[in-house]
């Protein structure tokens, strides 16, 4: 199998089961436009994403890593109205980008973004939130959700994408992106209040995979 392959089955499956429109369109569009790096989730993963908030039924959702934006939108649209989002971005270029783009989508008065440093900005919150979704620098993958476990309760579910790197997880030498999946995998293991499990992944993002974990 290829990377062809694998992008033309996630072509076909978003033509299937509806995964992209105009503003998700335009959210990539002027992200790439402004000179932000093509590493959004890729549709079928938005969907996924989307379907798992609707699934816990979140009101609270807490994102760490904004880019443009894209994720966003399709973890608000599975908000209620009076549900938030809060977004957690380093930079603040990615910041008025991602910003523009929830307007347009309609979603500004449901998401807050917020620039900083999310290990700062997580220790300074008391929010409680029913969905966390973790897809910033891979090497502090542990300690964002240490950080985050404060911050949710018992039933809520915790996803860190890109974490199979591409294979690269199983290598104990591997560089610092797969040195912070295996000290994130290392905390799976010793936490209590985790139960957790990894997916491996091919698409148009080509191979990894993502973390769901479960708050008991």
């Amino acid at each position: 199998m290829t990377q062809d392959t694998w992008t033309a089955v996630d072509d076909y499956i978003g033509q299937v089961v509806g995964t992209s429109d105009a503003a998700l369109e335009a959210a990539l569009t002027e992200s790439a436009r402004e000179g932000l790096p093509a590493i959004s989730v890729s549709p079928p993963q938005g969907k996924l994403l989307h379907l798992l908030a609707r699934s816990v039924r979140a009101r609270r959702i807490l994102e760490v890593g904004t880019l443009g934006g894209y994720s966003a939108i399709w973890l608000a649209r599975a908000l209620p109205a009076d549900g938030r989002l809060v977004t957690l971005e380093l930079d603040e270029h990615h910041a008025q980008v991602a910003r523009a783009n929830l307007e347009r989508a309609g979603l500004a008065d449901r998401v807050d973004v917020r620039v900083g440093r999310a290990v700062d900005t997580l220790a300074a919150m008391e929010d409680d939130f029913d969905l966390v979704f973790i897809d910033a620098d891979k090497p502090s993958n542990a300690d964002y959700v240490a950080a985050v476990l404060r911050l949710t309760h018992p039933g809520s579910v915790i996803v860190v994408d890109n974490v199979v790197r591409g294979g690269a997880v199983v290598d104990p030498d591997g560089d610092a992106n797969v040195q912070g999946v295996r000290r994130l995998n290392d905390l799976l293991m010793s936490e209590p209040r985790l139960t957790a499990t990894t997916i491996q992944t091919v698409g148009s993002k080509g191979y990894d995979g993502f973390t769901l974990a479960l708050v008991t």
